[in-house]
């Protein structure tokens, strides 16, 4: 298996990046392929703008969209663009490794996703969901955050983690066709003990571990609604 593990926190030092480093050394002791992109290290540029693209379908209006087709098919989107869509396209399963920032992912990750999840590649019309063009392949999403485990219940205070990651769990990730694994949770980093980091540290490596027992989450599929997108009626 090819695992592309995209990370992103500004401090190598960080629990976040521990985990990261977890991640690599897991996959490869079970014979897989690791790329990593660590877009804090590599100076990513989170800017999704006209300069993606050296010649433009249409060079008096940018949509971003269609320009991310057109630079695609005639190989004039940027070389980073081009490089980590590569990355992508090759891999089996998809590693978001990152720290929650105000219920939502750095803004470098955020500008990953916007610039190499190209349109016509990765989605597309009514390319999505079970129909996406990244059908076939797994993501797993790997986050750390201050907040405590109760924090986050079905009656907690902010309500259930995976209802705030619904942008990225399903908008984005599901949306493109990844079948999207339970997201791996490293809860209250900041204030817990070396202990509690390290036992943290061990239930990830044993969840990468057994990562083929894993089931996806559900999402909606498109053979449940006709060609208007309204849902078929239970029967017909």
């Amino acid at each position: 298996m090819k695992v592309l593990v995209v990370h992103a926190h500004p401090e190598p030092q960080s629990f976040s990046s521990a985990l990261k480093n977890v991640a690599v050394d897991a996959f490869h002791e079970v014979g897989h392929e690791v790329e990593v992109s660590d877009l804090y290290a590599m100076g990513f540029n989170p800017v999704a703008s006209t300069a993606d693209f050296s010649r433009r379908a249409n060079p008096d209006y940018c949509v971003y969209a269609l320009e991310q087709r057109n630079g695609v098919a005639t190989g004039t989107i940027s070389a980073d663009i081009q490089q980590e869509l590569g990355k992508l396209m090759q891999c089996d399963l998809l590693v978001l490794n990152f720290p929650l920032f105000w219920f939502s992912t750095p803004a470098i990750l955020k500008g990953w996703i916007d610039r190499v999840l190209v349109s016509g590649t990765a989605y597309g019309g009514t390319r999505f969901y079970d129909r996406g063009g990244l059908r076939g392949k797994r993501a797993l999403v790997s986050v750390t955050l201050g907040g405590q485990k109760h924090m986050f219940g079905s009656d907690g205070i902010h309500g259930p983690l995976e209802s705030m990651l619904k942008h990225l769990l399903q908008g984005t990730l599901a949306y493109t066709g990844l079948d999207v694994l339970s997201p791996f949770v490293a809860w209250h980093v900041p204030y817990v003990k070396h202990d509690d980091r390290v036992a943290m540290l061990k239930a990830w490596r044993q969840r990468i571990a057994s990562l083929e027992d894993d089931a996806p989450l559900s999402f909606p599929s498109l053979n449940d609604f006709d060609q208007q997108l309204y849902p078929l009626k239970s029967g017909t």
